[in-house]
């Protein structure tokens, strides 16, 4: 059984300088004792005395700033060896003895026989990676000692727990030791060594607490008191050391190190352990348990602990191992075979990746890859996006009539009319203005096209599979390849888009089924014209009586009633005075243009009698509409279904019509049951224009067609008829303009697809073969990446490293 462990610990010591000496780092959780304490608690000396040899680093502060893995090996004496003389070990206590050495695995092949120099090297390494100061580094120091003395072992010696930093020390040193410290003790395969002085209360110790942490139930965990023969006079660790106060499954042990002055004084070592040994014996306290106490039996328990470990973990590390081998095989193959024997087997692997990259050009296109992000929109559905969202909303964006002010339209109108006045609306006024709004909608169209570009560019960027990065010069070509194609197809793309655009504008459909067309354009006209002024009308009677209720509140505190001038006439008399204005108005209208005057047939006459005939037919309600004006101005507008003779004098009369001042109103069409007096004052009052009431214009030409524009940047204002013309244009625009913003949201994409997208996924695949297949070429585009290579070699190197770990576990196990 004992040789069954000693292999057992052989074995670990094999793996541990394998993986070690390959990976740098415990992958496989190899089964290894570690260190832990309190800075000054004993560590250092409880390591020496197990040794036998005086090798650690010693000073105040943290002195021990890397990781410490040390390995014993007990190695068997060889008496062909000469023996150092004793006056040269008497010169130098740190000579070894016959049959010792250390070896550091940052120096291969160099024999340490002094252990000073051990000492040294240590020091001389900590601050070669940790530096000067006092701050410690994860990366471990890896030193053996072969020596017939000891007992096989493999122990980690960590930083010391401090609470505050001093010196040079980093104010965070706690946190770094300790999260440090947490690391090498949380693995299942550790064992924990907590080393406590014995002369301080057992629950303040660190050690004991970190180990708590990570071993709650203690089954992993050998407690060490140190410092046992300074303990209080009268005072004794039995309790301890029995398990009654702190039960540990492994036990505690306690030790007596070298004291300072033994240090100082080159005590030698094998008198400190036979020191050791008397205290012990001869104490009334542990004397009964002094087989159970001392290093001798501390190193002799950390073998036979670490035996028992290894033979329980082995067959898990061995699992383990297996994992690691066919993951690191996996990751092998991804880096692809490195040996590319003739040319036909470097043209049949460039084929292959040229095959599955454009395969995976077209499936991020068509959504059918296996690599679909779920974070963002990508390929197909983010050229969705941008026909559906994008470019939807800039067409939906784009006001029609925005960049047309009323005089731009009259302007239009008036050009287009030439030296001839015109009795309708020109038709070509509505072409010249039509045209540059479907012009608006090339940008937006030609942003599509290159929103759509951009993201196939990023498509064909992102279909590099990982072993396509091990040849970056094919990657670039195939990149560049795919790159021209799109950049060869944006051009054809373009231009028809923008033919879509010249195709609209060339033609002005005004047959559309769609098209709203001049009468239903102008009845809307009218009927929003109407809309707002039967508002305008309720907003001007509300503020009347808000005037009128604010003057009574004012006088309400007056002896005797106080007459308004405003309010002579009631709001019911008001409310007839729009209809009998207007037929005021119309009654003494005269025309200005001979036509009417002189019209033949039955229908010539006065414009006092064709309105008239008009207003009898729909006369004036009390909202102020325009009641027969929508018949009237379509009449006018557009006369071409045959209208009687009367609506066209009248279009004729409109379309020469001149401002005319109006004759006084009849006070006739007001009736009124108060005095003479009375009804002069309310004609003088509906003679005088008024902000707050309906008064008429004089320079008006139509009373009901509400007050004329302002004007606009010094231009003359616009006429009545002016303003309805515009808006009438302004309607037919926007009804037009509709009709090809819903045809150019449905070509553009169609367009794109075709020209664009679905071309390059046809030949993507036949391009490539024809532009890159070319055994000239084979040698440039198969050239590997350095990087990869070196994970290659790396990757192959750490496969057979658990190749060989295996080996060696398969010979125990």
């Amino acid at each position: 059984m004992a040789a069954l462990g000693e292999d057992l610990l052989t074995t670990v010591n094999k793996l541990q300088d394998l993986v070690f000496n390959t990976i740098g780092n415990d992958s496989l959780d190899l089964p290894q004792i570690v260190v832990v304490g309190s800075q000054s608690a004993g560590k250092s000396s409880v390591l020496e005395n197990i040794v036998g040899r005086d090798f650690l680093p010693r000073g105040s502060g943290i002195v021990t700033r890397r990781p410490l893995i040390l390995q014993l090996i007990n190695v068997p004496l060889d008496e062909s060896e000469p023996e150092i003389p004793d006056a040269y070990r008497n010169l130098n206590p740190a000579l070894a003895r016959q049959g010792e050495w250390a070896e550091f695995h940052h120096i291969p092949n160099r024999r340490f026989t002094d252990f000073g120099d051990v000492k040294r090297e240590i020091e001389n390494e900590t601050a070669r990676v940790a530096g000067v100061n006092k701050g410690i580094n994860r990366q471990a120091i890896n030193l053996k000692i072969y020596s017939p003395h000891v007992l096989n072992l493999t122990l980690v010696d960590l930083p010391g727990l401090t609470k505050v930093p001093i010196g040079d020390q980093p104010t965070d040193i706690e946190k770094q030791t300790r999260n440090l410290i947490s690391e090498y003790i949380a693995k299942p395969n550790s064992i924990i060594l907590a080393v406590s002085p014995a002369n301080v209360d057992i629950v303040n110790s660190e050690a004991l607490k970190l180990a708590r942490h990570v071993d709650p139930l203690g089954r992993r965990t050998i407690g060490v008191l140190t410092k046992v023969d300074l303990m209080d006079h009268g005072t004794n660790a039995l309790d301890i050391l029995s398990g009654r106060v702190y039960p540990l499954k492994l036990g505690f042990i306690g030790v007596v190190n070298r004291s300072q002055q033994d240090i100082q004084g080159n005590k030698p070592m094998d008198e400190a352990l036979k020191a050791e040994s008397d205290f012990f014996k001869h104490h009334p306290a542990y004397r009964n348990i002094a087989m159970r106490c001392g290093t001798r039996y501390l190193a002799k328990t950390l073998n036979t602990t670490l035996m028992t470990h290894i033979r329980e973990r082995l067959p898990d590390i061995k699992a383990r191992l297996n994992t690691l081998m066919g993951q690191t095989q996996q990751e092998l193959v991804s880096y692809g075979d490195h040996h590319f024997h003739g040319k036909e087997h470097r043209g049949s692997l460039i084929l292959q990746l040229m095959t599955r990259f454009a395969t995976s050009f077209i499936s991020s296109i068509d959504g059918t890859s296996t690599e679909i992000s779920t974070k963002e929109l990508s390929g197909g559905a983010r050229i969705y996006y941008i026909f559906n969202s994008v470019f939807g909303s800039s067409l939906e964006s784009i006001d029609p009539t925005s960049n047309l002010s009323a005089l731009d339209i009259r302007t239009a109108i008036r050009n287009s009319t030439g030296p001839r006045p015109s009795l309708f609306v020109p038709e070509m006024a509505f072409d010249l203005l039509v045209k540059p709004q479907i012009k608006l909608l090339e940008i937006p169209s030609q942003r599509c096209v290159e929103l759509v570009y951009e993201e196939l560019i990023k498509i064909c960027h992102t279909c590099g599979s990982t072993e396509l990065t091990r040849f970056p010069r094919l990657q670039a070509k195939l990149i560049e390849v795919v790159s021209d194609l799109l950049r060869e197809r944006l051009g054809p793309a373009s231009q028809y888009v923008e033919s879509l655009i010249a195709i609209q504008r060339a033609y002005i459909n005004t047959n559309h089924p769609n098209f709203l067309g001049a009468a239903a354009a102008m009845g809307n006209v009218v009927n929003s014209r109407q809309e707002r002024e039967r508002k305008r009308l309720i907003q001007e009677e509300r503020d009347r009586r808000e005037k009128r209720r604010m003057k009574e509140l004012g006088h309400n505190g007056a002896d005797g009633p106080v007459e308004d001038d405003d309010d002579t006439i009631s709001i019911a008399d008001r409310s007839e005075l729009p209809a009998n204005r207007k037929l005021a108005a119309m009654k003494t209208g005269r025309s200005m243009s001979p036509a009417v005057n002189g019209g033949s047939g039955g229908g010539g006459g006065s414009l006092s009698a064709a309105m008239n005939g008009v207003r009898s037919a729909s006369p004036a309600p009390f909202n102020g509409q325009l009641g027969g004006a929508k018949d009237t101005f379509l009449n006018y507008f557009f006369s071409k279904d045959g209208q009687g003779a009367g609506a066209g004098a009248g279009s004729a009369m409109l379309g020469n019509t001149a401002p005319r001042l109006l004759e006084p109103v009849n006070t006739h069409a007001i009736r009124r049951s108060d005095s003479r007096a009375s009804i002069s004052s309310r004609a003088a009052f509906l003679s005088t224009p008024r902000d707050d009431e309906f008064a008429i214009s004089k320079t008006s030409p139509i009373a009901d067609m509400g007050p004329p524009p302002l004007p606009t940047n010094g231009e003359p204002a616009l006429t009545e008829r002016e303003s309805m013309e515009t808006d009438l244009i302004r309607a037919l625009i926007s009804s037009y303009f509709n009709i090809v913003r819903e045809s150019i949201a449905d070509q553009v994409p169609k367009s794109v697809m075709h020209l664009l997208v679905n071309h390059c996924k046809d030949v993507v695949q036949n391009r490539l073969v024809s532009e890159l297949y070319k055994e000239t070429m084979f040698e440039e585009l198969l050239y590997e990446d350095d990087g990869v290579k070196k994970e290659r070699e790396k990757c192959e190197k750490l496969l057979e490293t658990y190749r060989e770990a295996a080996k060696i576990i398969g010979e125990v196990l």
